[in-house]
Parts: C-alpha cells; structure tokens; sequence
C-alpha cells in the first residue's frame, strides 16, 4: 500500500475506533473493540472500503501503533473521546514523564494542569523524544516534565497503553516542570 493511502486508512480508522463510530454505523464494546467484518463492511457502505490487507498494513504499518488486533476485533489503543474502558491495569510510572505541547497553550496549563480535553485520559510520553514529536504536530514544541512519581505517591492513578503512552486523569500544575 502506497504511504498516502497508509496516513488516510488510518485516519479514517483514528476517527470512527476513537471519536464517531456511530458515524458510520459501528458500535464499540465496553472495551473498545469492534469485530473486524463488521468494520470494513462499514467502512465499505460508506464509501471508503478496506481491504484485509490494508487493514493488516495499517495496524502493522502504524509508526505510533494506533490500533490493536485480537482474533478477528480491532481496536484502538488510546485516544478515545467515546467512553471506553481499556482495561489497562494501573501501574507505577517513572520518576518523570513528558508531555509535549505549544507555547499558546503553556499558560493555561500553568492554571489548570494538563487536561484531557475531549479525551478520556491525559496522555504523556516515556521520553522527550516522543513527546517532541507530539508537540511539533502543532508547531515549535514545548517539552513539559512530569513528575509522575511524586504524583503516583500522591494517589494519582496511571496506566500504560499498548503502544507504551501513559494515560492519567489530570496533571495538576505543582507537578509539572515548565522550561525556562
């Protein structure tokens, strides 16, 4: 599969597995997960058919591994603006975590924290490699330090995705770390 038909399948799997499945008919489960038939036959009716292949290419082919396979369901791995309950166990995070961000948004964050916004959960990076990449989709990134482990401690709960993103429910300002 040519790399443009990779970014616009996953697209288009982005935003009925984590934002409108109801937008083409599909109903996630509690957890996320649609049958796999079922979603390209959607998809199909829709106007915008996939084939097994691309499907397969596109979960594989994913550079922040977006999607997840299990038999014959997909789902995605983080991201969701529907209610969905990954199941993801809470685990002890590193000492420090990394969010990254532009500099219009560092003084609401200086306020309220890092929120989740439409999402269920605030999402954050292992290094600031990724959370470089993250932040630069919007502009010159911001690089935020996290100290997750002082949060942990504090009774913040946190989970860790598939795809290795780290997933909490608010960041409040005390412990986050602004450059400069």
């Amino acid at each position: 599969m040519d790399e443009r038909r990779l970014v616009r399948v996953s697209k288009y799997l982005s935003k009925h597995l984590r934002h409108q499945p109801e937008r083409i008919g599909i109903t996630l489960d509690a957890n996320g997960w649609v049958p796999v038939p079922e979603l390209l036959a959607a998809a199909r009716a829709h106007g915008f058919p996939i084939s097994r292949d691309e499907l397969a290419d596109a979960v594989a082919g994913n550079d922040k591994q977006r999607f997840a396979i299990e038999g014959d369901r997909i789902r995605a791995s983080q991201g969701h603006s529907v209610e969905v309950d990954l199941g993801l166990p809470e685990v002890e995070p590193p000492g420090f975590l990394f969010h990254g961000t532009v500099a219009a948004s560092v003084p609401a964050i200086q306020a309220d924290g890092l929120l989740p916004m439409r999402r269920q959960h605030v999402h954050l990076s292992p290094d600031r490699e990724t959370a470089t990449r993250v932040g630069a989709r919007r502009g010159r990134p911001v690089i935020l330090s996290v100290d997750s482990g002082a949060m942990h401690a504090a009774g913040h709960a946190f989970y860790r995705s598939a795809n290795g993103v780290w997933l909490t429910a608010h960041v409040p300002p005390p412990f986050i770390r602004f450059p400069g």
